[in-house]
């Protein structure tokens, strides 16, 4: 049995890493946007809740966000196990989840600095005709601003505009980051290097600390 959450800030890997962990460990990853999208779609009463406030552009309250994780969490794939990626995004989220008795075997958290966080995101392209991923330094297209797969023109899309990075690098600071002194208490959390180099470096990184 293993339930995991996987902590970092926005552009850290979080959801490249719980993808592979998941493979690894046999066990599903569940991301907040995901488990929402279910609920919606699967039209459960959280689910039709949780719709109404994004249909009228407002966040989804925490009470409702840990009714959709308790829902997803009882489904027999976590039975053995579940990480979880992008919740608890608060204290508050975190402080529901326990009195709701879930409870974590490790929190993990992708260190990685602010600086390599703008570098990283903002220098993200994708393909505007077949969403292909790009960067312009670490996995550049072969002709500058054209899509290798489909000639399409490779767009910087706003959510990884430098500025836009910086505000949800502050929010995250504000809102998530005292998570880890909330897990730090409870003895469960791990801090691990997210800019080791490869993904598969700090996939190894992680790993060592699951298995130690």
């Amino acid at each position: 049995m293993m339930k995991l959450i996987f902590l970092g800030p926005p552009g850290a890997g979080k959801g490249t890493q719980a993808a592979i962990v998941s493979k690894k460990l046999g066990i599903p990853s569940v991301s907040t946007g995901d488990m929402l999208r279910a609920a919606v779609k699967e039209g459960t009463k959280v689910g039709l809740e949780a719709k109404s406030f994004m249909d009228a552009g407002k966040l989804v309250p925490d009470e409702v966000i840990i009714g959709i994780v308790h829902e997803r969490l009882d489904k027999p794939d976590c039975a053995k196990g579940f990480i979880l990626d992008g919740v608890p995004r608060t204290l508050a989220q975190a402080d529901a989840l326990e009195k709701a008795g879930i409870a974590f075997d490790h929190v993990i958290s992708l260190e990685v600095h602010d600086e390599a966080i703008v570098e990283r995101m903002s220098g993200r392209r994708v393909c505007n005709k077949c969403g292909a991923p790009f960067h312009v330094a670490n996995n550049p297209p072969k002709v500058e601003g054209v899509c290798d797969a489909c000639g399409g023109e490779l767009i910087q899309r706003v959510d990884d505009k430098a500025e836009t990075v910086r505000h949800r690098l502050e929010v995250y600071h504000q809102e998530t980051e005292p998570l880890k002194s909330f897990y730090q208490e409870r003895g469960v959390l791990d801090l691990v290097p997210g800019d080791l180099g490869t993904i598969e470096e700090t996939t190894a990184a992680i790993m060592k600390v699951l298995e130690a």
